[in-house]
């Protein structure tokens, strides 16, 4: 069945805190991504970026903190990242996440569906610097999203595929080191 974006889950922009004041930034703090984390990122689950946020910087910021699950997907500078947060975490502007309602669609299901939408979520952004999907365009988003059932027939399938490719790749990088 075809949903929009705005009908299975919630979209939620991301915040920078301004980089003019260095205590809204730590070294261990709330977790919080760029799309430059997500660039040579493979793995299905992502905990944190490259640098976290403090509580005030999250407060003097339009960044909000998502829930576990949520599933992460740049609309900017590139266009189509995408990651399940393996736990709460903020983004910059550069993400339109969807809070997924589990009663309608699975959060690993819809990560591979937004993983093959990479090139219609591009055809549908607009913007004459860089491109950029919307809040708005994201939300109205057409997506198919068969029942539970068969979302879960699916992922038998998928996920051990998904797994094995993950652990092969850290084997390699083990190699490699």
């Amino acid at each position: 069945m075809k949903y929009k974006l705005s009908e299975i889950g919630k979209i939620v922009g991301g915040g920078t805190p301004s980089s003019k004041h260095e205590e809204y930034y730590t070294p261990n703090g709330i977790p919080w991504l760029t799309p430059k984390d997500l660039s040579n990122y493979t793995n299905m689950y992502i905990s944190r970026g490259a640098r976290d946020i403090t509580e005030e910087g999250l407060k003097k910021s339009s960044a909000k903190l998502l829930p576990a699950k949520s599933i992460l997907v740049s609309s900017r500078a590139p266009i189509g990242y995408v990651a399940i947060a393996n736990n709460s975490i903020t983004t910059n502007q550069g993400f339109k996440s969807i809070v997924p309602n589990t009663e309608v669609v699975i959060p690993e299901y819809l990560y591979f569906v937004m993983k093959k939408s990479k090139a219609a979520l591009e055809q549908v952004s607009s913007g004459s610097t860089f491109k950029e999907v919307s809040t708005k365009v994201m939300a109205n988003f057409e997506v198919d999203i068969p029942s539970i059932e068969v979302q879960r027939k699916i992922l038998t399938y998928l996920m051990p595929i998904s797994q094995k490719i993950e652990l092969n790749k850290r084997i390699n990088d083990n190699l490699v080191a």
